[in-house]
């Protein structure tokens, strides 16, 4: 039976995917505010937006959008610098503008060049992370901030683990280990698997409520205090909510720090989000395309309109993302359902979310976290041989040791060095002790030769013993890179009749410059030895 396209024509499909990214989404939009020293329900506002406006625009089926983790630094760092909050959300406000002309430009086709091992290494960093971050939260001890996806701040903290054992909460744990059990049977019992509008994350959160409640009521020392709570603003009036909503000082624009802070936030929150865009469309089991520059523009017209009512400024976010492929979501009315689920409870509801332990949704993203980075994955890049693992395993080291931008900046390198060794291995160099002994030496070139094979092919030439005969093929080559080119000629009117070496070259045409294209481009080399 096929499955309704339209937008809303599969929402009780979908409500499921959308509560857990609700539930996820509510501390984590707290918790990035107030780590980036802004009002809490600027976070949540952010969230919001995320879904009801840029889940409507994008056409990402599995992507999440909220204020962002990456951001926290740089938002901090400019809100101390202008001085003020209202002159913060004019540089969302410029952001916005930045990445909606990003989209126009077509900027977002970089992310076709991000490899495969590269983003599912940042896939499985973010799963061990989620993990590592949640476990305190898991055994109630909640120092650090919800969100937070650095793991070593400020530097590696010799007490953590001291502190972590003083602060172990029984009570906390047990909520865990009941919402952990819960979420397991939703997950592997197949009558429960199939209550899809009673999702596993729902009943969790309902019973650790519970549970802390009978603990509170019957005055046992189990109970989770409010430290260990989802805590949201209350409204409980029309003037309440005013006050909870800051709108932007228009003066900001005329502030060169407001415009420099936009184009850096605009720089970063595009790339996170081009990365989460690749990531997501790793994670939809239909694995549809998302139209990246449109996702730009999406994301620019997000964050002019959360800057224009006090919001933060946002990116598409893995851990959200990640969360709502996981709960099984198929389209993007998931990711509305969590804006407009973010908004009726938060206005309507905010006393009993925040009845809502933190360790119940820990034990929701721990089972997130593992799924990003079960074994199977590290077993798959394993296999697949250490041009493809080597890459996989350096990005997840470095995004858990660094962040994600740098880590996966660090991924890509080493990618990019292993795709240069690989192409020069790909022109069959042989050494100087294998051409020893041979009277006649074929190098016949690929269709395309880049600069790529330039080193390979030289140190080949360069083997080449005095008095040998050299045939050099290039009847079947449509592309010589120039200096390739260059490196042949020279080889063979200089360093040929130099060292007596008979060259024949054979299809060489005078001009290359019809090229368009030259990936994965080669040379075989053949040789017949003397009897």
């Amino acid at each position: 039976m096929k499955k309704s396209n339209s937008l809303f024509g599969n929402i009780k499909e979908n409500f499921p995917s959308g509560l857990v990214v609700f539930l996820v989404a509510l501390p984590l939009c707290l918790g990035i505010a107030l780590a980036s020293g802004a009002p809490p329900l600027s976070g949540v506002i952010a969230g919001i937006v995320g879904g009801l406006v840029i889940g409507s625009i994008s056409n990402s089926n599995i992507s999440v959008s909220g204020p962002a983790a990456g951001l926290t630094a740089i938002v901090l760092t400019a809100i101390t610098d202008l001085g003020a909050f209202e002159l913060f959300l004019c540089a969302g406000i410029v952001a916005g503008i930045i990445q909606l002309a990003l989209g126009f430009l077509r900027a977002g086709s970089i992310s076709n060049y991000f490899p495969n091992n590269v983003i599912e290494g940042m896939l499985a960093a973010i799963g061990i992370i989620i993990i590592l971050k949640q476990i305190p939260h898991a055994l109630g001890f909640d120092k650090d901030y919800e969100g937070n996806e650095m793991l070593f701040t400020n530097g590696i903290n010799l007490n953590y683990f001291s502190e972590l054992y003083g602060a172990i909460n029984i009570g906390a744990i047990v909520i865990t280990l009941v919402s952990v059990s819960i979420l397991l049977a939703w997950d592997k019992i197949p009558a429960l698997k199939r209550m899809k509008m009673l999702p596993g994350a729902l009943i969790a959160v309902i019973v650790g409520i519970l549970l802390n409640e009978l603990f509170k009521r019957t005055g046992s020392s189990l109970a989770v205090g409010l430290d260990h709570l989802v805590s949201l603003p209350v409204t409980r009036n029309f003037d309440d909510l005013k006050n909870l909503i800051t709108l932007p000082d228009f003066a900001g624009f005329t502030n060169y720090k407001v415009w420099v802070s936009g184009a850096t936030i605009a720089v970063v929150a595009s790339v996170e989000t081009l990365l989460c865009i690749e990531a997501s469309d790793r994670l939809d089991m239909q694995r549809r395309i998302t139209d990246t520059n449109l996702e730009l523009k999406a994301q620019g017209i997000g964050n002019i309109l959360s800057g224009f009512i006090g919001g933060l400024p946002m990116t598409s976010v893995v851990v959200r993302s990640s969360a709502n492929a996981t709960a099984g979501a198929t389209t993007k009315a998931s990711a509305i359902i969590h804006g407009a689920l973010l908004l009726i409870c938060v206005l309507s509801i905010p006393f009993l979310l925040n009845l809502i332990p933190y360790a119940t949704l820990a034990a929701v993203l721990l089972l997130v976290g593992y799924k990003l980075a079960k074994p199977a994955t590290f077993l798959h890049f394993w296999h697949l041989g250490k041009f493809q693992f080597i890459p996989f395993l350096a990005t997840v080291v470095a995004v858990v040791a660094t962040d994600l931008l740098k880590g996966v900046g660090i991924g890509l390198a080493i990618s990019v060095f292993f795709i240069l060794q690989g192409n020069m291995k790909r022109a069959y160099y042989l050494s100087r002790k294998k051409l020893e002994g041979a009277d006649g030496i074929t190098i016949k070139l690929a269709e395309e030769v880049s600069f790529l094979n330039k080193a390979a092919i030289k140190k080949t030439l360069k083997n080449i013993a005095p008095n040998s005969t050299v045939i050099i093929d290039a009847r079947t080559t449509s592309y010589i890179a120039t200096d390739v080119l260059e490196m042949i000629q020279d080889f063979a009117n200089i360093r040929a009749k130099e060292e007596d070496i008979t060259v024949e070259l054979l299809g060489f045409k005078t001009s290359y410059q019809d090229y368009e294209s030259h990936q994965d481009s080669h040379v075989e080399i053949t040789h017949k030895r003397a009897i």
